[in-house]
This record gives C-alpha cells, structure tokens and sequence, in this order.
C-alpha cells in the first residue's frame, strides 16, 4: 500500500515537474518571439529613417586595401560582388566592405580615406595622397549606376535622392600636405573635404596623440602658428577639420582658433575607454559650443580597451557623447577596413541598421528624429555650417594665405626638399 501511494506520488511530482518545463519553454519561445517581432518593428522605423534621411560615415579605409592588396589596378576589384567570397579580400580581417553590403547597410554617404603612412612624412606623402585620391575618384567612375562624387552637403542629399552612394574624400593625416598650404588647397580642388589635423605621429606644426601617453612628451604643446594657419586657411576653403588622432591640447588649440565647427571623423568617449585616440568630456562640452560633431568608431580597442566588444558597447559610448556633448554632437565613424577587430553585431558594414535599432529599444531615450541626426543630419549642418563660414570669409576679401612654414619647425627634416627659392 505504501509503496503503491509512493509510486502514485512519484508520478504526481513527474507530472508537475513535465507542466513546469513546458509553461517555462512555452514562455521561452513567447518572449523570444516577442523579441524578434520588437526588433524587426524596430528595424522597419530604422529602414522609414534611412529612406528619408542619409546614413553618412565619416571614415572607411578601403582605398588603402586596395593599395595594400591590388597595387590601385581597379580592373581586378569585383566591388559589385560580395568580397566575403573573393580573394584576398575573403581571407582578411581587415576588410569589411563592398557595394551589396554598403546597400544592406542602407549607408548613402561614405568618407573615403585618401591615407599615406608617417613613414612616408617629409619624402613622398604628398604623392602616395595624390594617388589615393586619384584612386578613390577612378573608383566612383567605375560605378556611375552606384556611386557619385559629393563635394558639399547638397551633394549628399542629391545623391541620397538618386540612390547613389555619395563618395566624399578625407585625408588622413596633415604629414600629407608637406607642409605646404598650396599643397592643402589642391587637395581641396580634387575634392578633398576634410584633412585630419595629424595621424599617429607629430607633424612639424601640430601634436599627434601619442603624446598624451604616459611617458611621452609633447613636441609643440598643440598647434604652432603654423597649425593655426592651416586651420585658418582650411576655414577660407570651407575644409573640414577633423580631430581624430590629435593630442588634448591640439584639440582644444583647434577649438580656440576655428571659426568654423569641428569633427572628430573616427573617435569615442575617453570616459568609458581611456585610450589617446578618443575624446576626453572636457572637450566634448567644448565640442558643444563649437556646435562640431564626434563620429563613434567601432574599434574594440576605442571601445572598451580590449580585442572584444559588442554592439552594446558602441551604443555606451554613443549614449556617453550624446549625455555629455547633446543630441546635435554625435555621428558614426566606424572605420570599417581600417582595422582587423569589430564589435560583434557590427561585423561589417551591413550592420549599421542593428545599431540604430538597439538605440530604438530604449524608447525613452532616443526617438525617429534622434536617430535622423545621429545617422545623418548632424554631419549635413556641420558641413553647411563650414559652407557658410566660407561664404562669409569670402565675402569678407579673405585671401588665400600665401605663408610658408618656418624653416626652424622643419630643422633636420628637410632633406627631401629643393634647395632653391621657396615661396
């Protein structure tokens, strides 16, 4: 009799227990599928934005890929095709982008890096500059259908109205300029619209942001007279200054001296991670008032000071920038093709949706119109806001600035110059 009642028993609590797993599974399942159908509602908002508004990045290294792996001969690069299935390409971590993808990630405006290596400052960056611009330029020819150069603000929104990708020129680094303002206005009238004040190393007019690590030294302190010239004179043309790679001090030099605003085409919150190349809350609020712009990049290392990130991070730093600098202060620069590690979720650059949707998820924080300024319309009014500058600069008399460098900033390293008259 016991035994039976025990028996009875055991099958009561297996029954129970087998209802539990279920009701447990089903609500599994449930809010599973609640998940997908919020994101995929939340990706179709995404999807409404980005028809009406351009998803502008503000940096991409494929030029120098191209360069590295096909010498610049475009006749081997398949851009149209998926390059996850062709060599090098598909063999190579640092490559995240090609035309199928730059349309899955519903971008319509991407800065191109025109990039030539420190190594290369004081002998031939100018060349190597020239070449990638000239690639970057062949590259838009080649996809007439797909692609068009933009050189303004109404470029991108006239391409964006086209369904054309809008293919605008950064260069990386001023070492590229030799330093020479003929040099920087030439690179303006081949369609260069925004020059990185420095890359990972000091040019003879500003300091780069190996300096603002422990142990190192400055070598000007910021921007020497010289630094302020091109920045005065990038003003007049209606060129873009980008911050990304510059010392604390030459940023907030920079800030001082430019009557137009800013960006920072590749960088993030120096709050979060504490890496030179990103931007400390201090000059965020200074960023502010100069009404510039951040543009978050994607890189692990900036992101959360290691080889692994997620999506989530990238939307901290984001949220960081947003909290600290507003709304109207924040873009995208996630330098796909420029490095070997992304986030995961954000693997290449079909996955800028997914960003923005996440963003969504926190309802009280972000809205349709937020996600329109990050995505776009905050690099739109910076760019028409350095158009406007010029215009006024213009029409002020404002002369194209004809000085030279000082010969003592460039002591010892001008052994790849002419020796003869110098303008």
């Amino acid at each position: 009799m016991r035994r039976r009642k025990r028996t009875e028993l055991f099958k009561l609590c297996g029954l129970c227990l087998t209802t539990i797993i279920i009701n447990l599974l089903s609500w599994f399942c449930t809010q599973h599928q609640a998940s997908a159908i919020q994101l995929e509602e939340r990706m179709e908002v995404v999807r409404k934005v980005l028809r009406e508004v351009p998803l502008i990045d503000g940096h991409n290294d494929l030029p120098w890929n191209i360069r590295k792996f096909l010498k610049n001969q475009l006749r081997e690069f398949r851009f149209g095709e998926d390059l996850r299935g062709i060599t090098p390409w598909s063999t190579s971590s640092w490559s995240h982008t090609d035309l199928r993808r730059l349309k899955e990630g519903m971008v319509s405006a991407q800065f191109w890096s025109a990039y030539a290596p420190c190594s290369s400052q004081h002998l031939d960056a100018v060349q190597l500059t020239l070449e990638q611009i000239d690639l970057i330029r062949r590259l838009v020819l080649l996809y007439p259908q797909h692609m068009a150069l933009a050189t303004s603000a109404d470029g991108i929104e006239e391409s964006h109205k086209k369904n054309k990708l809008a293919s605008l020129i950064g260069i990386e680094g001023g070492h590229s300029i030799g330093t020479s303002l003929a040099v920087l206005r030439m690179f303006y009238a081949l369609g260069a619209r925004y020059l990185t004040l420095t890359h990972t190393c000091n040019t003879p007019w500003a300091d780069c942001c190996k300096v603002d690590e422990p142990g190192q030294v400055p070598h000007i302190g910021g921007l020497s007279h010289f630094g302020t010239l091109v920045v005065a004179e990038m003003n007049r043309l209606g060129m873009i200054v980008d911050l990304s790679h510059v010392s604390v001090p030459t940023m907030l030099d920079t800030l001082a001296v430019s009557k137009a605003p800013i960006i920072f085409s590749h960088s993030s919150a120096h709050a979060i991670c504490n890496s030179s190349r990103n931007v400390p809350d201090h000059v965020l609020k200074r960023i502010a008032v100069n009404q510039g712009l951040v543009m978050v990049a994607f890189y692990p290392h900036f992101v959360s000071c290691g080889e692994k990130a997620t999506l989530k991070d990238v939307v901290a730093h984001i949220n960081h920038i947003r909290d600290v600098a507003g709304i109207d202060h924040v873009g995208i620069g996630a330098g796909y093709d420029g490095v070997n590690l992304v986030p995961k979720g954000l693997e290449d650059v079909s996955r800028y949706p997914y960003l923005f949707a996440e963003l969504l998820a926190d309802s009280e924080r972000w809205t349709e119109e937020d996600i329109a300024k990050l995505a776009g319309k905050n690099l739109i009014r910076v760019f028409r806001q350095v158009e406007q500058v010029r215009d006024q600069l213009a029409a002020q008399g404002m002369l194209p600035i004809d000085q030279s460098i000082p010969a003592e900033d460039i002591l010892g390293r001008s052994y790849c110059r002419y020796s003869g008259p110098r303008t």
